[in-house]
């Protein structure tokens, strides 16, 4: 018989952590002068980011991809609650790198059951690219908010050369919905390592978006599946 894997989505939300010993109410002491501050502040506070370790977030640290599934996982709330299994999914499953049993390893099966498109040999301990999870993080608000297709005008990004073509549309995106920005030289650097305080501060704005525009799926609907995203002072653009 098929029946609802809620213990594992459960046993999900509880154990999901970025680092050891790592508590929701800690204060970190080492992002007072971090850009970004209060955005890091406020997704810990709601328990969406952890660090470290207690008090460290080592925001200038690089993410790589087992800290950045997770962080999207646990931020966007996503879960095994709508599936149905014969048997318990196993990371081995989808993954051929990824260990089973570890901290890291309902992240991916949560992730991939819901679309994030996370390769099949990706290495858990690899550092991603600012391009690699501007692509996961799109993908992961497209699930959570359920957004429309995008009508949008492409943006002129000055070394877009660089851009991986799979990746130009979450790119593009992502400076529409202001969840990106390009550098003072309009440059989007896809190539350089992302830290783990440029991705919460994406993470922040992302979520940010959904939470300002709770009329996506219904104007989507109305509008035959388009929407044109919103410049974020309410007005389409």
């Amino acid at each position: 018989m098929k029946y609802k894997w809620a213990s594992l989505a459960a046993a999900s939300v509880l154990t999901l952590s970025i680092g050891v010993n790592a508590l929701a109410a800690s204060q970190f002491s080492d992002i007072a002068k971090v850009d970004g501050k209060e955005k890091i502040e406020s997704l810990q506070e709601r328990g969406f980011i952890s660090g470290v370790t207690a008090t460290q977030f080592k925001p200038e640290q690089t993410l790589n991809t087992a800290q950045g599934v997770q962080m999207l996982v646990k931020s966007f709330q996503l879960s095994l609650a709508e599936f149905q299994f014969i048997k318990a999914p196993q990371a081995s499953d989808s993954y051929t790198k990824v260990k089973d049993g570890v901290w890291y390893s309902d992240a991916f099966i949560i992730a991939t059951l819901n679309g994030i498109d996370v390769p099949r040999e990706v290495d858990p301990a690899a550092k991603l690219t600012r391009e690699q999870f501007t692509n996961y993080l799109m993908e992961a608000m497209q699930k959570a908010g359920n957004l429309p297709m995008f009508k949008i005008d492409p943006v002129a990004i000055a070394d877009e050369s660089k851009i991986t073509a799979d990746y130009q549309g979450a790119i593009q995106r992502s400076l529409a919905l202001k969840v990106n920005a390009l550098d003072s030289s309009g440059k989007f650097n896809p190539k350089e390592s992302i830290t783990r305080a440029e991705a919460a501060v994406m993470i922040y704005n992302a979520l940010d978006y959904l939470q300002k525009h709770p009329e996506l799926t219904n104007q989507a609907q109305n509008s035959g599946g388009m929407f044109e995203p919103s410049d974020g002072t309410g007005e389409s653009k």
